[in-house]
Order: structure tokens, then sequence, then C-alpha cells
């Protein structure tokens, strides 16, 4: 998958909570698609195989599925094509290394919506899984606001707050905090930190001191939201949780 270039001067379109379930067996893909959804707004579930997938489709009601065609048990085309025996209906973006115009017609005729080739760029693949969900009927206007605990996120006018307290953040420390929250309770790696807050990878040094000037304000006051996991990174926790 591209990053999407600089020079591009395009916002990708957000998700607002929409449920997505991403079926890949490429275990960096899969990380990379679902941080990358995860980040664009959506909520994300990865499988790696098509029997997962179908199992999954049962359990969570995804609101779209974003499905890779080389699959070890079974291909994507038997994948949709199960989910259409069994009821489903659901929107399917098609992911593949192939780029022949007999895949496509496959895909499209057994119930695939869109399709991708790889590799492809981000703002390409928001774009189609935004497209997708608002010709399904699934999107919403997002919430400029995040919240988590007594924090919220004005991503309009890019204020913090901590309870009625306002949190005078660099534009760094910002998108530090903006990406800690859209993967709260989750832990992030100082490498992962790295690639979406500088998309550079220097002297982890860096991170530790950003996080601290970053805790010294957020946690300036008690209970403390930002936690170290030793060995692992960092995760937003919310007061009294594990």
């Amino acid at each position: 998958m591209r990053s999407a270039s600089r020079n591009e001067g395009v916002s990708p379109p957000r998700g607002s909570g929409q449920r997505l379930l991403v079926v890949d067996d490429d275990p960096r893909l899969a990380e990379l698609l679902e941080t990358t959804l995860s980040l664009a707004g959506y909520q994300v579930a990865v499988v790696d195989c098509g029997t997962e997938a179908l199992h999954a489709c049962d359990s969570i009601c995804p609101d779209l599925l974003v499905l890779d065609v080389m699959l070890p048990d079974m291909d994507g085309f038997t994948v949709c094509q199960r989910l259409i025996e069994n009821g489903a209906r659901l929107p399917v973006l098609f992911l593949t290394a192939r780029d022949a115009i007999e895949d496509r017609v496959t895909g499209l005729a057994m119930g695939a919506d869109d399709y991708l080739t790889k590799p492809f760029s981000v703002l390409e693949l928001l774009a189609r899984v935004h497209a997708l969900l608002r010709r399904a009927g699934t999107t919403a206007e997002p919430s400029p606001v995040l919240r988590f605990a007594d924090l919220t996120v004005d991503e309009r006018s890019m204020r913090v707050r901590r309870g009625d307290r306002l949190i005078a953040l660099s534009p760094t420390e910002y998108k530090l905090l903006r990406y800690l929250l859209v993967n709260a309770d989750h832990v992030v790696s100082k490498d992962q930190i790295m690639d979406h807050v500088w998309q550079h990878q220097f002297d982890p040094g860096v991170v530790e001191k950003l996080v601290s000037r970053l805790r010294a304000k957020v946690d300036a006051h008690p209970p403390a939201l930002i936690h170290t996991v030793r060995g692992f990174g960092y995760s937003l926790r919310r007061p009294g949780g594990d």
C-alpha cells in the first residue's frame, strides 16, 4: 500500500464509527489496513482466512468487507459467494495483486461492489471505502470532537481540554495525542508513533521526550490517562482501567 503524497493536497474522507472487516493473510498489509482505517474513524476487525471471515460476518455484522482475493483456505470469490448464499447484504471491496480483466469481471459477477489492485494509495482506499458506505447508506457526518474520559479534542478548532482546563499543545504534541486517542485502550509502539507523527524513523529517545512533554500537560492533575507499557509502548487508558 502506497502512502499518500504530501503534494496531493487532498484530505481523505473520514468514517463515523462504521464497522469494517479486513480479510488478508499478509500480516504486514493487514496491520497497515487496520491502522489506516482506524485512524480514518472506522471500527476495524481483522481476520486472515475465509473461514474466519464467514464467522466474523455472523458475529460482528460489519458494514463493509475489505476482502483479499488470494486466501489460504478459500479464495475471496468463494467467500463472497457464500455470504450471498447465507443472505448477507454488505458492500465488498476486493483487493488483489492480479490486474487481469477476467479477475475483475469474476469478482464483480460474484457480488463484489468494487476492486482495488495492489499496490494502491491510502487516499484511493479511503475514497473507495467511503463511496461504498455512502452508496449503502451507512455514512454520516463525523463528529468533529473526539472524547475519552474527561479529555476532549475538537478537530475543527484543534483545541484540547481536560475537564474544564484548556491545554495548549504544539502541533507535534497534538498529533501524538490524537494518535493515542484514536487508538485508545490499545498499545502503540515507538516505531508506530514515529511513522504516524513524523513519517520517519530515528532515535526512540525523541519519542520518549515527546511523550513526557505531552504527559506533563495532559496528566498535570490526576488521574493519569497516558500510560507506559514497558517493553511495548504507550497507551491511553481510562482511570481504573487495567
